[in-house]
Formats: C-alpha cells, structure tokens, sequence
C-alpha cells in the first residue's frame, strides 16, 4: 500500500499501480487525475493515518516544501513505515536539514549518475534540459543507522 501525498496529474501513481501497488493519491490541488482526494498532506495528523490505516509515502514534493514534507511523513508514520522522497541532490545540504538527517537519517540514497528531464506537471513539451541532479531520499521510520548511497541510470 501506497500514498502518493503530493500526487499532480498522478504521474508518479501511474507508474506505481502498473507494478501492481495499491496507490492512494492525494493532492492540495485537483489537478484532474482519476481518483485524487483533495488534501492538504501537511495538515493531516498521525491519528487520521492510523484510522485509514499506514501506507508507504512516495512523492515528489514542492522543492520548497522539501523538508517539511519529509518531516510530516515521519511525524505521521508508524516505525517500519517507508518514505520515498525524489529531491534535488542539493536536499544533502543546509543546517536545518543537517539536524533533520541527524535525527532521521535516511537508510539509502539514491542518486541519478545522470541528469534527469523533470517537468513541472508533466509539461514535457514545454520543459527545457537540466543541470540539475536528482535522487530518491529513502527513509525507513525507526531506522537509526547510516545512510546508504547508491547510484541508479
């Protein structure tokens, strides 16, 4: 069972549920995918979760809501619970978040050994290439040991 929070023109839950997950989309905004509820995941409590009961948590998140998102869906989760945030790579950075990770280390890190096409909404055609670096921050709630980190592509 997955949730994706922050789930757009659901993208990201087209792919899930074409490998066969469970997906619950969520978004502060209808933006016409099938099926979104429209929520505001950061105001969402740890007791509305544990009525509709723990899901992993898989987004791409407002970059400047990053550490935000990535403390709530810790704040709400259940130990055991894993969290999947695709962030810039610059996310590693910054004093603030250099307390979150201390706190919350993420067990793995993945990084792209390339530079990935990301398009706001998913308006590819209109989307110019990047410089920018991207990987899949993953943490498991409860884990205490050190990060990980792999390369993928």
């Amino acid at each position: 069972n997955v949730w994706e929070c922050a789930c757009g023109g659901g993208h990201l839950c087209d792919v899930l549920k074409k490998h066969g997950h469970d997906v619950k989309a969520t978004d502060i905004v209808d933006r016409g995918y099938d099926g979104v509820q429209t929520r505001d995941f950061l105001a969402i409590t740890k007791e509305e979760v544990a009525e509709e009961g723990q899901r992993d948590i898989i987004t791409n998140p407002p970059y400047i809501l990053a550490k935000e998102f990535v403390q709530h869906a810790l704040d709400i989760s259940e130990d055991g619970v894993k969290i999947a945030m695709f962030l810039k790579l610059q996310f590693l950075e910054g004093k603030a978040r250099k307390e979150l990770f201390a706190t919350y280390p993420p067990k793995k890190v993945y990084v792209s050994s390339s530079r990935l096409m990301c398009a706001k909404n998913g308006e590819f055609d209109t989307a110019s290439s990047s410089a920018v670096a991207y990987a899949w921050f993953i943490w498991e709630k409860g884990y205490a040991g050190k990060t990980h980190i792999e390369w993928f592509n």
